[in-house]
């Protein structure tokens, strides 16, 4: 099946998945279209992207497979390194020293990498400081895409994306073998995080008020309105003196009356004011 999208059809497509996802297309992207979208147009019998996105109006389960189909799952264990090391060496020393059981959501969680390795980086914590963490620190993941959340669920991962960041020493503490070349995470990992759906788009005040919140490299994909929206409602969802910590890539504008930047050497945080 030979697949191409008209101009006229990309933008139409664009606009669809910007009003259903947050997710902003740019110009000349009808490859990445054309291409992770043809399966998806096989499976459903459609010819052209037209037929695809008429179809999306009436049925809601052809868009959210669009949207997970779109949605870019590209993560690895402890990815950058120094996120994971200020939240070791700064944020889970803090919430002892108060004597309080850290809540956290990992916005954009993906296939789960980002907040098992919190709940590895918690673990390690309570190993080499006893009594030091009050039982009942919580990791809230969430994502758009249904089929990232239920890999993340199931948390068992092939030896090539296991092998993504994972060090040889965690993977022997906190993940058994199993058949076919795969890994299961631990019980005691997993049990601390709780996977939920979630479009950034929309309201997310029930997921509750939070110490900490990861939201790393996903809002680049948003417009700069829909961005500055996200972070003030993550405002809200945090506790006073709560943190906030983004992508390497991701800026905090226009938004001094929210929160005020904290230099970690490496590493920027934001503490909500």
């Amino acid at each position: 099946m030979t697949l191409t999208i008209s101009a006229d059809e990309y933008n139409k497509f664009r606009k669809i998945l910007e009003d259903s996802s947050g997710i902003m297309l740019g110009e000349g992207k009808e490859y990445l279209v054309t291409s992770r979208l043809r399966r998806l147009l096989e499976r459903e019998s459609l010819l052209t992207f037209s037929d695809l996105m008429a179809k999306m109006t009436t049925d809601r389960k052809l868009q959210e497979s669009v949207v997970d189909a779109m949605t870019t799952n590209e993560t690895l264990w402890f990815r950058d390194d120094h996120p994971y090391r200020i939240f070791r060496d700064k944020l889970l020393p803090e919430a002892a020293a108060k004597r309080r059981a850290p809540k956290v959501w990992s916005a954009a969680c993906s296939t789960g990498q980002e907040p098992y390795s919190l709940s590895i980086e918690i673990e390690e914590f309570k190993r080499k400081n006893p009594g030091a963490l009050p039982a009942g620190e919580r990791i809230v993941a969430t994502d758009i895409s249904p089929s990232a959340l239920a890999s993340a669920k199931a948390g068992k991962y092939q030896q090539l994306a296991i092998r993504r960041g994972m060090s040889d020493a965690y993977l022997k503490a906190y993940f058994s073998p199993e058949e076919n070349d795969s890994w299961s995470i631990n019980a005691q990992i997993k049990s601390r995080v709780d996977f939920r759906p979630q479009n950034l788009q929309q309201n997310f005040s029930l997921l509750g008020k939070f110490d900490i919140i990861f939201c790393r490299n996903v809002l680049i994909y948003f417009s700069a309105d829909l961005k500055l929206d996200i972070l003030k409602r993550m405002h809200a969802s945090l506790n006073p003196g709560g943190y906030l910590m983004l992508g390497a890539s991701e800026a905090m504008n226009n938004l001094q009356d929210y929160f005020e930047m904290v230099q970690c050497h490496p590493g920027i945080i934001y503490r909500a004011k």
